[in-house]
């Protein structure tokens, strides 16, 4: 006969039963977590078709210019492909580091805007960039996300409550001012503006105070006949120009006005369903200036038409619900502000652009996500997405 077989002490099986468990919990983890990813694959798809869509109308625009323009097109494809490396990378992590590195992310951005009017490349009488061997990149890009992550961290203790003092509020603003003022001497009004507009809108949705809405809304109501009063010996001659233009077009059709006028054309003659791929005539006849940076909505709206500009506007519509989305749902308050204050980022960009190119707005020189040519927007962009995909995956972990 066999030996028999030996019965598992009660306590010691109960023991192994609960150590499995545990390991099986652990390794279901960690299976889960890319899995969690895929729950805002349409975040991370939508980001990739807008790039896609901003490629090519990127090698329409600089087609005219033969060999050279598709150095462009190449250039802007390398870019992509490091942002999509910058986000898988950045979806290995908790967000949660962002708030224990916010500080010292503040502090490196302010400090590269410093370091711009010391090492600086001046193009069209602007100092802006910072060249790095071959490559350059726009510090005021990532300030925008710098001063997301900053007001996050100050004000996820208290937010949505009432009762917040004055001094918080405006140590808030500080330190939106910090920067906002290093971009705004480059000369950037475009830039200093947007992250003005970011600041205020992302501390209004962590205080949620009537009071505050009240205050800030007086503020800047009295704000305006002081700018009416000075604004004309602060602005720059160019800046005061596009302002008059923005006012009146036609004043100078073959000067200031020439962007804005060149842009309504392009934007009109589309249609409903646009002159098709390579054939709008401002854009190939070279009448749009700066077309693949500034004024790339408006060769959308040429070749694309009304179909295609809604299209694309659909897209970033659902975008920005996907991001206020995650903002509701995030664990903590620090990712919901954190949340919120990307797709403020990423909705002020969309809202400037179409506004300026159709003459709503002056022309004041800010990108439009994704579809713009540049390296530093397309990977704060790409950042930001990041962001908020990180925040909406971690809301199950505890």
């Amino acid at each position: 006969m066999g030996s028999p077989i030996r019965e598992i002490p009660k306590n010691n099986a109960n023991s192994i039963a609960l150590k499995v468990q545990a390991d099986m919990s652990q390794v279901q983890l960690k299976l889960n977590r890319p899995a969690l990813a895929l729950m805002k694959l349409p975040l991370i798809f939508l980001s990739m078709v807008l790039s896609g869509i901003g490629l090519a109308l990127i090698f329409s625009a600089t087609a005219p210019m033969g060999e050279a323009g598709r150095s462009f097109v190449i250039r802007q494809m390398t870019w992509c492909s490091l942002g999509l490396v910058l986000m898988a990378v950045f979806l290995l992590f908790d967000y949660r580091i962002l708030e224990r590195w916010a500080l010292w992310i503040y502090i490196i951005v302010v400090a590269a805007l410093i370091a711009v009017w010391a090492v600086g490349k001046v193009t069209a009488g602007s100092r802006r960039w910072i060249e790095i061997g071959m490559m350059r990149f726009q510090p005021s890009e990532f300030a925008k996300l710098a001063v997301v992550i900053i007001l996050a961290k100050c004000f996820q203790n208290g937010a949505g409550k009432a009762g917040y003092r004055w001094i918080e509020v405006a140590q808030g603003l500080m330190l939106a001012a910090v920067p906002m003022v290093l971009v705004l001497i480059q000369p950037d009004l475009g830039t200093a503006g947007v992250i003005f507009i970011i600041a205020v809108s992302v501390i209004l949705f962590a205080v949620a105070d009537k009071r505050i809405l009240v205050w800030a809304g007086g503020v800047v109501l009295g704000l305006i006949p002081i700018l009416l009063l000075v604004g004309d010996r602060l602005l720059l001659d160019y800046q005061r120009k596009r302002i008059l233009t923005f006012l009146n077009p036609d004043s100078d059709p073959l000067g200031a006005g020439y962007h804005i006028l060149q842009s309504q054309i392009a934007i009109g003659s589309g249609g409903i369903l646009g002159k098709g791929f390579l054939k709008g005539t401002q854009n190939q006849l070279m009448f749009l200036p700066v077309k693949h940076t500034d004024f790339i909505f408006s060769i959308l709206a040429e070749e694309w038409g009304f179909v295609g500009s809604f299209a694309v506007l659909l897209l970033f519509t659902i975008m920005f619900f996907m991001g206020l989305g995650v903002a509701g749902k995030a664990r903590d308050s620090f990712g919901a502000i954190l949340a919120f204050g990307c797709t403020a980022v990423l909705f002020w960009h969309v809202v400037i652009n179409v506004a300026m190119v159709m003459g709503l707005l002056p022309v004041v020189g800010v990108p439009l996500i994704f579809l713009s040519y540049g390296g530093s927007s397309l990977l704060a962009s790409f950042l930001a997405i990041a962001i908020l995909v990180n925040v909406s995956m971690r809301r199950f972990s505890y």
